[in-house]
């Protein structure tokens, strides 16, 4: 299945995650910097669908795309590192937990975005571990493959995987669109 139509819906600052309808949702959750809003628009196949920032921490707001008019995809802000201030970091990380705890409108698969040289930090296993508390559906995506070679590549994800056992990583890169075609129909599992 393919991406044919991509569109912006909606902004969301506080805690209203609802667009009164039922249509099902993916989140992409990740550290700041990690690409997720990239990664969002290499799968759209749209340059500026979802705005990428060269500052860490910049998206203050969940945004909601309608695909395909059947979900929503929803770019979440980076948590971690961001250049603001340790309380609104932390309203940051308060309102993606809240979205992932008492949501009335579950995700049906979470995206989790991590830097493949940098691999799962500390605070991606606790938000694994979140995920995995509120019996959420978790695909990990290890982004910017392009800056290693294969074998480099090979020995990042299975280093990975010893980590995070029960979960598949998909490699990925959002520069050359590579693991597209996978990860795609991987997503669409969900929304059939």
């Amino acid at each position: 299945m393919e991406i044919t139509k991509a569109e912006f819906v909606k902004g969301v600052i506080g805690d209203d995650y609802s667009l009164g309808n039922d249509m099902p949702q993916a989140a992409f959750l990740g550290r700041s910097n990690v690409g997720k809003s990239s990664v969002i628009n290499s799968l759209v196949n749209r340059k500026n669908l979802v705005r990428a920032s060269k500052t860490p921490g910049k998206t203050r707001e969940a945004n909601f795309f309608l695909v395909n008019d059947m979900f929503y995809l929803i770019d979440f802000p980076g948590y971690g590192f961001a250049k603001c201030s340790q309380k609104d970091r932390d309203k940051l990380i308060k309102r993606i937990l809240w979205y992932i705890q008492y949501a009335e409108d579950k995700p049906e698969v979470v995206l989790l975005i991590i830097d493949i040289k940098v691999g799962m930090t500390v605070l991606d296993m606790e938000m694994i571990k979140t995920l995995k508390e509120n019996k959420h559906e978790v695909i990990i995506v290890a982004n910017k493959i392009d800056k290693l070679n294969q074998k480099e590549e090979a020995q990042k994800i299975s280093e990975i995987e010893k980590g995070v056992p029960g979960f598949h990583v998909f490699p990925y890169s959002a520069k050359t669109k590579k693991g597209r075609e996978k990860l795609l129909s991987e997503i669409f599992e969900y929304f059939k």
